[in-house]
């Protein structure tokens, strides 16, 4: 078996690296950085208009009415969080992002709260780029509608692959793609808009179609449905926080050179989206979560946008809707790279389990890709593979980490103005701390709307979630930190043991015991003996006699057990050795039968192949052990034989103490 998952596991990932193999670091020009890392905020575009369209889609086709509006709403948020990361990425051009900061102004408790959202965030950015990425495909193949769940999980499947082999999608690559939708989308809205304001009638085919809730909506409740569409539709700032931690990619001066590309690859991104928004609204295009009566209305908005204005060309649609479909797989391919170097952070600050900190047989974060993989598809799965039913979660978790970033650059800007006397530097820190106030404030209304107006269970869903990471992490860091001041090696020489004792337990002589008996006398402690539980009368002379006869050196101690009970005579008369020696430390040697399968000389020799033989050995073993490895002072080596490697004493093997 275990052979079997090493074979499996290398066809899976491949060979392992060494560890002086490492790739040369990333250092690119804005010309190539922009539209290499503009992947994640220029995806949002491909389904962050569409969601302010299905939340008033509600409401009717009057609801529309306020898309515009709604857009023009979600666009300020934009601009303010664009500002605002302008001034981050200049204040700390190191890295490090929104965790980083956070935990540097508001301290431990808060950066808890911060890498908590970031972990929902990125599992989250996989599910709803790969669910998205899937319903583009839908619009030109839609036979895979009811299988769009699967193909979700089947592509999150296929990146955790690409990625634990530690491969990387080429930048001139993920380049053409962005630039490719970004094209894409210039021209949907060029022509689109075009044609209009020379007087074609574009309408589209979904604009007829009634698929509104069939009660009375009063105008309080259409203020809250333009409320939740304004949360819903500010998904679009979504991947303008990921400049924050890749500000390393830059060419001196970073600060600087970042902060150009986030106001290059914001304004793009708010372009599109607004553009997008009215030319839905022009075009009348629906968008509808509930059960429509035709095939179209499933299909993302800019599909139908796309067949509107091209009059249904599939020399446009199939173009436009791949080079969408790409852009969202390369958003989801970034988490894969990101989130197992943030995890890998976490764990360094004993937030995560220190094994996210280790890298695998090809330099990679292998149990990060893992996490976030399962995690991504259990969500996708949960909620049926729709990127629109994952929203809420995903606004909790962005925009939570948003409030406290910009919160915390409030604070940053507020201890520059205490320190900083130069009158202009003065001025600029005042401007940022305005826009980090602003921007905080934008988002913090967002994530309000989310959690107290959310009419389903998504924004709790990420509540709950967000809270059960951070209790985690509070309870590894406080389990790491007690661990550390427990071991931490106390001033002075170490106390050394005053003595050493060696145990040998021993039912019958046999090789087993002859090879524990030479490792206890190699290991040259004070005393050593050979000890046995008197169960059968019988069998204990036999055992005597036998010792007798074969000369051993090492004098076997007897024990009575008026029970027959074999544990705990063993670990009182280890209990004794320690209360006669506090000081002294007592090694007691257990054999170990390991079922195995080898050759020796040319001949096959017998193959222990079923794995049931092991519930045959070795029960007694671990039940003492079980019992000793509590008591203070006491050592436990075991000793393996391995049946079928030879009849000779192997070598050493492996001790566990």
């Amino acid at each position: 078996m275990t052979r079997s998952l090493s074979v499996f596991k290398r066809l899976l990932v491949g060979e392992p690296f060494a560890s002086g193999h490492r790739r040369p670091s990333l250092t690119l020009s804005k010309r190539y950085a922009i539209p290499l890392l503009a992947v994640n905020p220029i995806s949002s575009v491909a389904y962050a208009p569409e969601q302010v369209f299905l939340v008033l889609g509600a409401a009717g086709t009057a609801a529309y009415a306020f898309s515009i509006w709604t857009g023009l709403a979600v666009a300020v948020v934009m601009a303010a969080v664009i500002a605002s990361y302008r001034y981050t990425v200049q204040a700390y051009p190191g890295g490090g992002g929104d965790y980083r900061v956070v935990a540097a102004n508001f301290g431990p408790r808060a950066g808890r709260l911060a890498a908590a959202a970031l972990v929902l965030d990125y599992i989250l950015t996989v599910a709803v780029s790969v669910a998205a990425a899937v319903a583009a495909l839908d619009a030109l193949w839609p036979a895979l509608h009811p299988w769009r769940e699967w193909i979700a999980v089947a592509a999150i499947a296929l990146l955790a692959a690409y990625n634990l082999r530690g491969l990387r999608v080429s930048g001139r690559l993920a380049a053409a793609v962005t630039v490719a939708f970004v094209a894409g989308m210039a021209a949907l809205l060029i022509v689109g808009l075009t044609r209009i304001a020379a007087g074609d009638d574009l309408i589209a085919a979904s604009a007829d179609h009634e698929t509104a809730d069939p009660r009375e909506w009063t105008s309080a409740a259409l203020l809250v449905l333009c409320a939740r569409a304004f949360a819903a539709g500010s998904v679009a700032v979504t991947g303008i926080e990921t400049f924050t931690t890749r500000v390393r990619f830059f060419r001196p001066p970073r600060g600087r050179n970042a902060a150009a590309a986030i106001t290059t690859v914001g304004g793009t991104t708010l372009v599109l989206f607004i553009g997008i928004v009215v030319l839905a609204h022009l075009t009348g295009a629906q968008s509808s979560a509930r059960p429509g009566p035709a095939d179209y209305l499933a299909h993302p908005l800019i599909a139908q946008l796309t067949e509107t204005a091209f009059d249904a060309s599939p020399a446009a649609l199939w173009p436009i809707m791949l080079a969408t479909a790409g852009v969202l797989l390369l958003a989801a391919n970034t988490a894969f790279v990101g989130f197992p170097q943030l995890a890998s952070v976490f764990a360094g600050d004993s937030l995560l389990p220190r094994q996210l900190h280790k890298r695998g047989d090809r330099l990679v974060y292998s149990n990060g890709i893992l996490i976030l993989a399962v995690a991504a598809a259990l969500l996708v799965l949960l909620f049926g593979g729709g990127a629109h039913d994952l929203m809420d979660l995903y606004i909790v978790g962005v925009f939570l980490s948003m409030v406290l970033a910009h919160a915390a650059m409030v604070r940053h800007w507020r201890g520059v103005l205490d320190v900083e006397r130069d009158p202009a530097r003065r001025a600029r820190a005042h401007r940022a701390r305005a826009t980090a106030l602003a921007a905080a404030l934008a988002c913090g209304a967002v994530l309000a709307i989310v959690v107290v107006a959310d009419s389903g269970a998504g924004g709790w869903v990420a509540v709950l979630i967000i809270g059960g990471c951070y209790l985690l992490m509070l309870f590894i860091s406080r389990h790491y930190t007690a661990v550390r001041e427990e071991i931490e090696l106390p001033p002075g020489k170490p106390r050394l043991p005053a003595r050493s004792h060696a145990v040998v337990l021993t039912s019958r002589v046999n090789l087993p015991l002859v090879r524990m008996l030479a490792y206890a006398r190699a290991a040259r402690p004070d005393t050593i003996t050979a000890l046995t539980v008197n169960v059968d009368a019988a069998a204990s002379r036999q055992l005597l006699a036998e010792w007798e006869r074969r000369g051993f050196k090492v004098p076997l101690t007897v024990v009575d057990s008026p029970y027959r009970e074999i544990t705990g005579p063993i670990v009182d008369y280890v209990k004794e050795l320690r209360r006669d020696g506090p000081r002294d430390v007592v090694t007691v040697y257990l054999p170990e039968f390991v079922v195995g399968q080898g050759r020796q000389k040319g001949r096959v020799r017998r193959v222990y192949f079923n794995w049931a033989a092991n519930l045959l050995h070795n029960q007694t073993t671990k039940a003492i052990r079980r019992q000793l490895k509590y008591e203070p002072g006491v050592m436990i080596c075991i000793v393996p034989w391995i049946l079928g490697e030879s009849t000779e004493p192997p070598p050493l093997r492996r001790i566990h103490r």
